[in-house]
């Protein structure tokens, strides 16, 4: 074999063997390079993803034509579902307003409280130690929960600075009355009301009629204002000598004196009909003066409203069976609107 032939042959073997190492070189990796590369992660990974498992759309769904309803159904639906209305009890709540002190303020708090339907029992304002700053006191009733939105509403005008809720607050409340009580007996107490006086026999009753001493004697007497001549003739009160008058009215008075010191009154006036009394206390405490006085007679009667003021914490380590009963009344009356949803 010549070596032109030996040389053709290496040659052609070279030239076969050169694509096979580019197709070796182009061919994709081997299934353990396949397997690192896929525990490795590519950014391609995803694609193939999307590739391989193309998406479906769901099917669509049914077309379902809504019943057509009268307006009687329609209305009737509305009324079954429409949820009833709260049975949440009416509670007395205390709101005491920080405002500027300027005019208009008391107008627009009152017509908030107005358009929602508020009825005031007590209303105090009143200028504080700060110039520039007011007080108002309200006392309503009405649900915790519009409460809270009628003081939110409240807060929300420009010229207050706070409105504090004290319902569920260790407070001082009190409340100044001044009484004008009859001490003639409640016999005279519908003529005295009218303006009349008492029907007192006059002291010249045993003097002849007509005689110079009985006129001098009856002319004295209405002068002084003793007598009070009657023209109801119908009147079922009894006809009173003045000294049977005197001692009812002292007898009245002392009765009354003695009430108004129990409960920390006082008289600030004394007439001969009537009497006034200046008492302060909370709330309770007028009312139920005032009832045990109305057997009397009330001619008049002007309190203030509610002033309230919170009490001062007392700090000490030492807990007393007090503190204890009051943390367990708070925790009675906790508001379960505070906790969260679910």
């Amino acid at each position: 074999m010549s070596f032109s032939m030996l040389g053709r042959r290496a040659a052609s073997s070279t030239a076969r063997q050169q694509p096979t190492a580019a197709k070796r070189f182009l061919s994709t990796p081997s299934a353990p390079a396949q397997r690192r590369a896929h525990e490795v992660g590519s950014s391609t990974i995803a694609n193939d993803f999307k590739l391989a498992h193309p998406r479906q759309r769901p099917p669509p769904l049914p077309v379902i034509d809504p019943p057509k309803w009268s307006a009687e159904q329609a209305v009737h639906s509305i009324i079954y579902n429409t949820p009833p209305p709260s049975t949440e009890a009416f509670t007395r709540h205390t709101l005491n307003c920080l405002v500027q002190n300027e005019p208009g303020v008391l107008s627009r708090v009152s017509g908030i409280l107005a358009a929602r339907g508020f009825n005031i029992d007590s209303l105090v304002v009143c200028a504080t130690e700060v110039e520039d700053l007011s007080r108002m006191c309200i006392v309503l009733r009405g649900q915790d929960g519009v409460i809270e939105q009628a003081r939110r509403q409240l807060e929300d005008l420009v010229p207050v600075w706070a409105v504090l809720d004290y319902t569920r607050t260790r407070t001082i409340e009190r409340e100044l009355l001044l009484a004008k009580i009859s001490i003639l007996g409640p016999e005279y107490f519908m003529d005295q009301l009218a303006n009349k006086g008492p029907d007192i026999l006059p002291a010249s009753e045993g003097l002849e009629e007509g005689s110079p001493a009985r006129i001098h004697a009856d002319a004295t007497l209405r002068a002084a204002g003793e007598i009070h001549p009657r023209v109801d003739a119908e009147s079922h009160a009894p006809r009173l000598s003045p000294s049977e008058a005197l001692r009812q009215k002292h007898q009245h008075l002392s009765g009354i004196e003695l009430i108004a010191k129990q409960f920390g009154g006082k008289l600030v006036d004394v007439s001969s009909d009537a009497v006034i009394v200046e008492m302060t206390g909370k709330t309770q405490r007028v009312d139920a003066f005032l009832k045990l006085v109305r057997p009397y007679g009330i001619l008049e009667a002007a309190r203030s409203g509610l002033m309230v003021m919170p009490r001062a914490p007392i700090k000490s380590t030492w807990a007393g069976l007090a503190d204890e009963e009051m943390a367990a009344d708070e925790s009675e009356a906790f508001d379960a609107s505070l906790l969260p949803p679910g």
